[in-house]
C-alpha cells in the first residue's frame, strides 16, 4: 500500500490511497486542473480513480468533487448528512457510507469513523491491504476513545496538524475564527495531533505525515518540535504542502 497527498490545507485537500490496480482518492477540495496535474506528476489520472470518499461537506474538501467525478466517471461515496451538500447536488448518484460500517473497494478494506467536527456527518478512514494499516485523519476538534481505538495498530498515519496554539491565539484572525478553530468542533493542534501519535505509537509504526497545516499558524518546523518531545522515539515525518504534491510514500 503506499499514500500521497496533492494538496493539503485550507485552500484544497486531497489525499490517494493505493494497493495494486486500487486507487482511491479521499476528498478533492482542488480544481479540476490542479487535481489532474499533480496526479500526472505521480503517474496516474482521476480515470484510475476506484472510488472518491468524501469526508465531510467542507468547501476545501468538496467543491472540486462534483467536477471529478462527472468528469472521469469516479463513484463516489460519502454519509448521507454529507451528500446533501448542495456541492455534490448535480452528481446523478451517490453511494452511502455509514460511519460505522466498513466497506471494500477493490483490493482495499476501509473502515469509516466519526469525528467531532462542525459538520452534518463528518468521517474520516482506515485502510487495510497487503497486511497493513493506514490511517488518515483530520478535521476534527479533539480525539475521542473512539479514535484512539480505530488508529491503534496502524503501519503508517496521516494526521492533521492544523495549527500551534500560541500562534493562533497571537495571530490576526477575528476572535470567532480563533474560537472556533479552537474548539472542539474545530481542528487538532499540534500538541493535540503529537499527543494522539504518542498514545498510538508503536515499534511497527513505520511514518507520520501531517496534514492540513495552517498557513498563517502553524510550520513545519513547529510541528517537529512538537513531535520531537511527544514521541519515545524519531519517526519518520512527512508533512504535506498546500499547493504540491508530496509524492508516493511506501508502506512496506
Amino acid at each position: 500500500m503506499r499514500f500521497a497527498s496533492l494538496g493539503s490545507g485550507s485552500r484544497g485537500n486531497a489525499v490517494l490511497v493505493n494497493f495494486g490496480s486500487t486507487l482511491l482518492m479521499v476528498d478533492c477540495g482542488l480544481s479540476l486542473r490542479a487535481a489532474e496535474t499533480r496526479m500526472g506528476m505521480l503517474d496516474c489520472a482521476p480515470a484510475d480513480v476506484s472510488a472518491l470518499l468524501v469526508t465531510h461537506e467542507h468547501s476545501d474538501h468538496i467543491q472540486g468533487v462534483a467536477t471529478l467525478a462527472s468528469r472521469h466517471d469516479v463513484p463516489v461515496w460519502m454519509t448521507a448528512g454529507t451528500a446533501m451538500s448542495p456541492a455534490v447536488s448535480k452528481l446523478s448518484h451517490i453511494n452511502r457510507l455509514r460511519s460505522d460500517e466498513a466497506l471494500e473497494i477493490g483490493s482495499i478494506r476501509i473502515q469509516p469513523f466519526p469525528v467531532p467536527h462542525d459538520a452534518r456527518e463528518p468521517a474520516q478512514f482506515s485502510f487495510r491491504a497487503g497486511g497493513r494499516k493506514l490511517g488518515v485523519l483530520t478535521d476534527t476538534g479533539f480525539i475521542t476513545p473512539h479514535i484512539r481505538m480505530q488508529l491503534q495498530d496502524c503501519d503508517a498515519i496521516a494526521v492533521e496538524f492544523n495549527h500551534d496554539l500560541d500562534s493562533l491565539r497571537q495571530g490576526s484572525y477575528p476572535a470567532h475564527v480563533k474560537e472556533r478553530i479552537a474548539s472542539s468542533l474545530g481542528h487538532l493542534s499540534n500538541d493535540q495531533a503529537a499527543q494522539l501519535m504518542a498514545d498510538v505509537e508503536h515499534p511497527g509504526l513505520q511514518w507520520i505525515a501531517a496534514l492540513h497545516l495552517s498557513g498563517k499558524n502553524n510550520t513545519p518546523g513547529l510541528v517537529r518540535e512538537t513531535l520531537a518531545r511527544s514521541l519515545p522515539r524519531e519517526c519518520p515525518l512527512h508533512i504535506a504542502a498546500q499547493d504540491q504534491p508530496t509524492g508516493w510514500i511506501p508502506i512496506d
